[in-house]
């Protein structure tokens, strides 16, 4: 029986790409993306999908990439969609890419996004088929060095926070922790200022917490399209239950500012249609 191990980091292995081309200019980029995702996400759950107009030396029109978590469902899209009129009477030409990645960029898979996370286990698991439990959620700011008097009724304040939180998939008796500590800088002018950031700062560190629990996970595709899963042991994991240890070599800096997955997606998405 043939099967395939998916894992929580974002997919760069070119048998994972679909490229899409001759998409004609008769609608806009909104509705091609969107006919595409229905399309393609039928085959499995899709990582990332991008329509671009064509280069200007080509005639008019646009080319899209998709990519999937699985080799076999790409190579699943691609063989049923290559040829056939996905937008309306224009057949289009659906291929897998082609493109090596680069050495530096092959081994150097990311972790997923807490978003993704979700997308992947609910979409391969169900939403009954994992639980997310908080085994602790506490403030570590040292009081002492918590806050600097700027004047004004303003202060610079220092927050940090620790998490350790556990997944269980009840249908394969496996279990994953993850841990993350977090801390942010800011310029507190009242209360509201600092509820708010301790709000945010705490639902960050369990984004983050969640994240390093999904990065041991393990999901085995098998041919008869059951799903196992493994957890794989790592030297987070067998420190998990040492909750203060776990906290202490899992400490990450936060500052304000957009996630750089997408700005890396864009270069690796260069990189495959160059």
């Amino acid at each position: 029986m043939e099967a395939e191990v998916m894992d929580f980091r974002v997919p760069v292995e070119s048998n994972k790409t679909v490229l899409v081309w001759d998409i004609p200019p008769t609608f806009g980029e909104a509705h091609i993306h969107a006919r595409l995702h229905a399309i393609f996400s039928s085959f499995g759950p899709v990582y990332l999908l991008k329509v671009s107009p064509n280069a200007p030396l080509h005639p008019p029109g646009f080319y899209a990439l998709i990519k999937f978590f699985s080799a076999a469902h790409a190579a699943a899209a691609q063989r049923v969609t290559d040829g056939r009129p996905l937008l309306d009477d224009s057949p289009l030409k659906v291929k897998l890419s082609s493109k090596q990645m680069p050495h530096f960029l092959s081994g150097s898979s990311r972790p997923l996004s807490h978003t993704h996370c979700l997308e992947l286990a609910n979409h391969v698991l169900g939403f009954n088929g994992w639980t997310s439990d908080i085994i602790t959620l506490k403030e570590l700011t040292n009081k002492e060095e918590g806050e600097e008097e700027e004047g004004g009724g303003a202060s610079q304040r220092r927050l940090k926070f620790g998490c350790v939180l556990q997944l269980r998939f009840p249908h394969h008796g496996q279990t994953s922790r993850g841990a993350a500590v977090l801390e942010d800088w800011f310029t507190c002018t009242g209360p509201d200022v600092f509820l708010q950031r301790c709000s945010r700062l705490q639902r960050l560190v369990r984004e983050k917490a969640l994240v390093q629990a999904f990065s041991s996970v393990l999901l085995i595709l098998l041919g008869n399209g059951k799903v196992m899963v493994e957890v794989k042991q790592t030297p987070d994991q067998s420190l998990a239950d040492d909750t203060e240890g776990v906290l202490q070599v899992n400490e990450f800096s936060w500052t304000e500012g957009p996630a750089d997955e997408e700005e890396a997606d864009d270069a690796e998405w260069a990189l495959t249609v160059s």
